[in-house]
């Protein structure tokens, strides 16, 4: 069957599998509950290589042009303390001008090794303008000597963004580079051999490594092996298209090579396939980082892990998987069977006999056996992961590094917590079990993608460093304050939180003596959070009739579904439940009362938000009532009524009154609840009302209290009889003032005011006439006039 048939059948025959559960929590960029530590000068950029030093007080950076040394021994704040410019010349930029298509990019000098050499000095490589230098820089003074042998170009690559690693032991360098202007002659070499040894490198065969991206490398100390880990063209499949597959390969620490046949050349290389496969599945088949994760205390060496991010070269998405590879494993598969290669015809086959191969000390071998050596460096077998499938598989997220660490929890159990770093800028935690995983938490570290990233863990302090194009950033690896129940703490699942008893509140367990309850296999809220109910406060919201109202409620997590209820048996058409859990509806007599938030993980029911919704009443009542209640007893007094704005109207005032009771909804009686709204979705999703209970119908609103509804009733009997007194007032002075009016034109025709004989007199018989103006009419009153 043709290869590239064979290819399409695998294709058509992919089946989903389980993959990552969405994250618990979600913290974007400069998140106020998820807060970060950054540190990005504007003259610092591609912070592309972190060392952390032995005591974990100084981070070690190289950067571009620049070596900084960076005080980061308190976990609040990252201080420079000293900064080396090292920059190419002028002359080297203009001629690397010539070389490159994008000299702003390539040009400068990106530093990609950075190790400590001995107890006092630091050995850096950088790619210099595409002319690779080396220095050493004394940790003290941070003062930089440039090492001037010429062979920087073997220890660390000309393009600033082409990949290598590099190992330290004694005061020897190994690395893994490429040696050339074009990237495409592969090294594995040692450098500043120890004991008059020579230094050694690979023979110059280009069967022995295919078009290598180096990844990561690490030290064997018990067998005194180094391995390299790396992505290469696997040249013993004969496909159409190019296949890529992920190596480790094994050099021996003390290799000098043969006498006559390998001198100064490995005669311990050897290789092996890393297999990252689920069950009838494409491989993962691109190495894109690994991180080796040391036994816990008191295990042996070859309990080792090394944990490999992986993507697969079919995947059309941004897919990505972790497996997990054992030291001893790895060493079973160089102990076993070779193939070997044809070098007429450039095909692989197996090897009857094994003898030599992937064996130390053969520096006396002879030359047909160094000659058996050179042909068969490919193992049989490939190296299975853990469990023999991936421990985190990702449809949806391309996963560039990883770090991970153990934990131990107040139980003595240990987890392993993984650090995963996306191309799209966020960190996942994310804790493995005997069952499965979780995804705790991811937090946004950048938002435009970076040329350049590293991570390196800080256990001691709690921080993990990311280094990226632009600067170094401190992430804490845990916040435990953000769960502010005790259910919430439990359902994280997170081993490094644990709530305690005895506070309250959610903490790291750091003191074993402290009662902290922790259920991190389980997440059993029942059994550990007996006794520790949590106070809610209800908010009682006054709005306007025909008012728009929204209440808020927020999910404690993503993974948790919300629950509106109301005390009422009313049309789910009156209502609006969007995306952001909030209930809408106007308020109206029918939507006037209680309602409840809840919100459903895990199989735990909690109350996180509780309403009773109420009909504002004027101001002029609510001074009757508040001299009303002047006279009750204090300790009976109404909850103090403040004035906020509406949600869905920020003209008008909305009044809200808070009280506050506890609740246990694991057994909370349910028997009251008439109407319910229910969201699903557990992300982002608009959904609206879905559910509704029935039940025995009221006349009253249970949640509403009575004597406030007297209140009201009495305010507007009060207005009644303000408006009876005015029209009564007003009509009296009608009356009144049309008697006057008809006593007037009376008086007129009996006794005028002026006499026919003479018109300067007035009339004796009138008396003094009454006003009938306001008190505050100051015009005269009629007088006899003499």
């Amino acid at each position: 069957m043709a290869p590239s048939l064979l290819l399409l059948l695998l294709l058509l025959l992919l089946i989903s599998s389980s993959s990552l559960p969405a994250p618990r929590r979600t913290f974007l960029l400069n998140s106020a509950d998820r807060p970060l530590l950054h540190f990005s000068p504007p003259d610092v950029h591609n912070t592309s290589t972190l060392l952390l030093s032995e005591d974990t007080s100084t981070l070690y950076v190289g950067a571009g042009d620049a070596l900084l040394s960076l005080d980061v021994s308190q976990t609040d704040v990252i201080r420079l303390k000293k900064k080396v410019e090292w920059r190419p010349s002028d002359s080297q930029i203009n001629e690397c001008k010539y070389k490159v298509r994008n000299p702003t990019v390539d040009c400068p000098n990106l530093v990609s090794v950075l190790q400590p050499i001995n107890s006092t000095h630091l050995y850096a490589c950088g790619s210099h303008a595409f002319s690779p230098h080396d220095a050493f820089i004394h940790t003290e003074s941070f003062s930089l000597v440039e090492h001037g042998d010429g062979k920087a170009r073997l220890r660390c690559p000309h393009s600033p963004f082409r990949r290598s690693t590099a190992i330290t032991h004694d005061g020897e360098l190994f690395t893994a580079t490429t040696t050339d202007f074009k990237g495409a002659k592969p090294q594995i070499s040692r450098h500043f051999s120890k004991d008059g040894r020579p230094d050694v490198c690979q023979e110059s065969s280009a069967s022995l490594l295919q078009d290598p991206e180096f990844i990561s490398s690490s030290l064997d100390l018990s067998e005194r092996k180094l391995y390299f880990f790396f992505s290469e063209v696997g040249k013993e499949f004969r496909f159409i298209d190019e296949l890529q597959i992920a190596r480790v390969a094994q050099v021996c620490k003390d290799d000098v090579g043969g006498l006559r046949t390998l001198q100064k050349k490995w005669t311990s290389f050897a290789k092996a396939s890393l297999i990252c496969q689920s069950p009838k599945q494409l491989p993962f088949n691109v190495l894109q980082d690994v991180f080796t994760l040391p036994p816990p205390e008191g295990k042996n060496a070859s309990e080792t892990l090394f944990y490999g991010v992986f993507t697969s070269q079919w995947s059309s998405g941004p897919e990505s998987a972790v497996c997990a590879f054992k030291l001893q494993d790895i060493r079973d598969v160089f102990s076993g069977s070779y193939l070997t290669l044809n070098t007429q015809t450039m095909t692989w086959a197996p090897r009857q006999e094994r003898r030599i191969l992937g064996q130390c000390g053969l520096e006396t071998a002879s030359d047909q056996d160094l000659g058996d050596v050179r042909k068969s460096f490919l193992t049989g077998e490939g190296v299975k992961p853990v469990k023999n499938t991936p421990l985190v598989v990702s449809p949806d997220q391309r996963y560039s590094r990883v770090v991970a660490e153990r934990v131990k929890v107040v139980n003595g159990k240990e987890y392993t917590v993984l650090f995963l770093l996306t191309e799209s800028g966020f960190l996942h935690k994310v804790v493995l079990f005997d069952g499965g995983e979780q995804l705790v938490e991811e937090i946004q570290i950048f938002t435009e993608p970076q040329l350049v990233k590293s991570m390196v863990l800080s256990s001691a302090k709690g921080v993990l460093y990311v280094g990226t194009s632009e600067g170094v950033t401190a992430v804490p690896v845990a916040r435990c304050s953000i769960y502010s129940t005790c259910s919430q703490c439990i359902l994280a699942r997170d081993p490094q939180c644990g709530w305690s008893r005895s506070s309250r509140v959610c903490k790291s367990p750091t003191d074993p003596h402290q009662d902290i309850a922790q259920d991190v296999d389980h997440a059993n809220v029942s059994d550990e959070c007996q006794g520790q109910t949590r106070t809610i406060t209800v908010k009682e919201v006054f709005v306007e009739l025909n008012e728009a109202v929204r209440l808020s409620c927020q999910k404690p997590s993503n993974l948790a579904s919300l629950t509106w209820t109301s005390f009422k048996d009313l049309p789910q058409n009156l209502f609006i439940q969007p995306a952001d859990g909030s209930l809408r509806f106007l308020a109206s007599p029918h939507t006037f009362g209680a309602y409840r938030c809840e919100a459903v993980d895990g199989g735990y029911r909690e109350v996180v938000a509780s309403y009773d919704v109420r009909q504002m009443v004027s101001p002029r009542s609510l001074n009757v009532i508040k001299s009303d209640c002047q006279d009750q007893d204090p300790l009976t007094e109404d909850p103090t009524k403040t004035m906020t704005r509406p949600s869905g109207d920020p003209e008008t005032p909305t009044m809200m009154v808070h009280h506050d009771f506890k609740t246990d909804s694991d057994h909370e009686d349910k028997s009251t609840v008439q109407t319910s709204f229910t969201d699903h979705g557990s992300g982002f999703t608009d959904h609206g009302p879905s559910s509704r209970n029935r039940g025995s119908s009221a006349n009253t609103t249970p949640g509403r209290d009575p004597q406030s509804d007297a209140l009201i009733v009495k305010s507007y009997h009060s207005e009644l009889v303000v408006v009876s007194l005015l029209m009564t007032v007003f009509f009296c002075a009608l009356v009144l003032g049309g008697l006057h009016m008809w006593r007037q034109s009376k008086s007129r025709k009996m006794n005028p005011l002026v006499s026919p004989d003479d018109g300067s007199k007035t009339n004796q018989s009138m008396e003094s006439v009454p006003s009938l103006s306001s008190p505050e009419d100051t015009s005269p009153e009629l007088k006899v006039v003499q």
